[in-house]
Parts: C-alpha cells; structure tokens; sequence
C-alpha cells in the first residue's frame, strides 16, 4: 500500500521521551526524572478543578479571560497582553510556526530545552545552537551566530537541564545586540525558583524592547504538570498572531479553573519556594561531599556529572539509583553524556536519593 508522503525531515526527527515513571519489579518509585513540583498542586487549584467537572459537557473559555485577569492581578500585567496555552511548550511551538519557517533558522544555546530544536525542525526551520562557557549560555556567543535567516533567539532563563542563569544585564546586553526583527523568547519556567537580586524574568524587555516575549508555566512550582498550561507576557502585535494560530479552544476548563487558583495562592507558592530552597542547598551540598560535579542551580533541580571510570560512570549510577527505586534524568539528549539531572522532590524522597548515591560511591 503506498502511504502519503511525509513533507522532508520530519522522519528525521527523534521524538521528544518524557520522564520515565515506572520501573519493573519495583513498586515504591521515587520520581526525580521530571522537574514536577514536589509539593504537588495547591488544595485550592484541586478544589477548583473539581468543581469545574461538573461543567466537562461545556467547551472552554477560549480567549481565557479569567485566567488571564487572575495572571494579570498576580504579576501586575495587563492581561491584553497575555495569552495562553497547553503548556508553554505549546506557546513554543506556535511562536515558531508563526514567525519561522523552511530556510529561516532557530538559535538557542548549547544545553537548551530540547523542544526548541524539535519544533524548528518539524517547521522545516534550522536549529543553531550557539556553545555554552561552563554550562552558563555565552551572549557574545550566541550574536557570533545571528545571520539574515535569525528568527527567533530561544533562552531559557534559568535553564534546564543546568539549572544556570543570565542576569538581568547580560540578557539585556543580548537583546541590545540583536536585530529589532529577531524575536527575543525569553522561557522563564524555572522564575519563581530564583532568589538572585540581578535576575529578572523578562518583564521589563516586554516593557523597554519590541519583539521580545516572556514564557512561564503551571507545570513546575505550581504543580500543575498534568493540566498543562502556561502562559506568555508579549507585546500587543506578538498576541494577535498568537491568537490567530492557536486551536479556538486550546486550554482546558478545568486547567483554566486550577490555574487561576494556583496562582492567586501564594502562600502555597512561597511555601513551595521555600522547600525549594532548603533541599536545593541540601541537595546540592552532599553530592558534591560525594565529589559528583554539581552546577550552580536556581532551579528545582540538580544537574549532577559523574566520573568516566568503569563502575562510576554515569550509566552505573543511574542502573545502581534504578535498583533502589530512583529515577533521575539521563541527559545525553542534552549533549551532556555523563550527567544525570535529578529533580528536588520531598524531603523523604532527597534523603533517598543521597543514601543511594553515597552508597554508590562509597562516600
């Protein structure tokens, strides 16, 4: 039977693998794979949705009035100026659809968010990476590979899988540099981890510069993953083309319910940061104790590099971490073959994580 044909690299593609969950003939996992928000979602944002299926039968608010008001009233934006989607990864892919195309090129750093890559690729565009200095992205970098086919310039901010950061000078310096038609996607999914007096997570280069957008997300310390939903804080014109690309009902109701009260509930999000911040230190702390090589992270997470000798390696870390129940991230994807990126979960779950490891190495 002859099949349609497929338009040209789409079956080059290597499809995005999620964090694994389970492990055979294990029962008790501790998930660290997936960056998810360790104190799960507000009780507020679960009563919300609760209460939002009894109306599963009605299609959702597509422009998301609530939920961006509820947005606007929290980060004192105009929610004109903000549109949804499923996940930011979705604002992702529409960003590219909308403002890229075959023959243009995608640039971003070295160690970024995979989807970058792929969403450029499955829109016929060139992905360019631009290398990193110790895993922090390098500005003078990243303008050294602007050509005339630059589109849109992907930063993540702080990044995953390094858990690195730019300043609010150094991004500012990279806009500065860069073309006024070059979009400037600044992904801020990891901000409300950062407690660093020189980050900023964009707002202000919405405000001062033309072409630049803010991305964020309900899937980290809000602990809304499996809804998902994120949002984006972009000029007026950025808003109206994604408006016109966007699926009419693209959020859920019921996402749109948990995200407007998950977000006005911030006392659960400090009490979220605040774990954050003490398992982050702990965390990063006696790895290190361990001699496993640890960047500085600001997110809720660690990226963890282990030795290159036989039986230390990275692979024997993560099938001895696996025996025990634990699930880390491999990041080989990443262009980092001999790190695992582990996530900061409960403090149960960190203790276990820590005792495993120490065992591994002895330590």
């Amino acid at each position: 039977m002859t099949q349609p044909s497929v338009r040209p690299g789409i079956l080059d593609l290597k499809p995005y693998v999620a964090g694994e969950s389970t492990l055979e003939g294990i029962d008790r996992i501790i998930k660290l794979s997936s960056n998810e928000g360790a104190l799960g979602p507000s009780p507020r944002a679960v009563a919300a949705m609760r209460a939002a299926a009894m109306d599963m039968h009605r299609y959702p608010d597509g422009a998301c009035v609530a939920l961006r008001e509820a947005i606007g009233r929290r980060h004192g934006l105009d929610p004109a100026r903000l549109a949804c989607g499923a996940g930011s990864d979705e604002l992702i892919s529409l960003l590219v659809r909308a403002y890229a195309g075959p023959g243009d090129e995608v640039l971003f750093p070295a160690h970024a968010f995979l989807m970058y890559r792929l969403y450029a690729q499955g829109a016929g565009v060139t992905p360019v990476a631009a290398p990193e200095t110790d895993l922090v992205a390098n500005v003078d970098a990243l303008l050294d590979k602007v050509t005339e086919r630059t589109r849109i310039l992907f930063m993540a901010n702080p990044n995953n899988p390094t858990g690195t950061y730019l300043p609010h000078a150094e991004v500012r310096r990279l806009r500065e540099g860069l073309r006024d038609d070059v979009l400037l996607v600044l992904d801020a999914a990891y901000a409300e981890y950062v407690d660093k007096n020189d980050y900023e997570p964009g707002v202000t280069l919405v405000d001062s510069h033309p072409n630049t957008v803010m991305l964020r997300t309900f899937s980290k310390i809000h602990g809304l993953g499996g809804a998902r939903l994120g949002w984006t804080y972009a000029p007026a014109h950025v808003v109206d083309v994604l408006n016109r690309v966007r699926s009419p009902f693209n959020v859920a109701a019921a996402a749109q319910a948990a995200g407007a009260a998950a977000i006005a509930d911030v006392a659960f999000t400090d009490m979220a940061r605040q774990h954050n911040d003490y398992w982050l230190a702990w965390t990063t702390d006696r790895l290190r104790a361990l001699g496993l090589g640890l960047t500085d992270s600001v997110g809720n997470f660690v990226l963890a590099t282990f030795h290159t000798e036989p039986g230390r390696t990275v692979q024997d870390a993560d099938a001895f971490l696996r025996g025990k129940g634990v699930i880390a991230r491999a990041m080989g994807a990443y262009g980092l073959p001999d790190s695992l990126r582990i996530t900061i979960g409960t403090g149960e779950e960190m203790h276990a994580c820590v005792d495993a490891l120490t065992e591994f190495t002895g330590g």
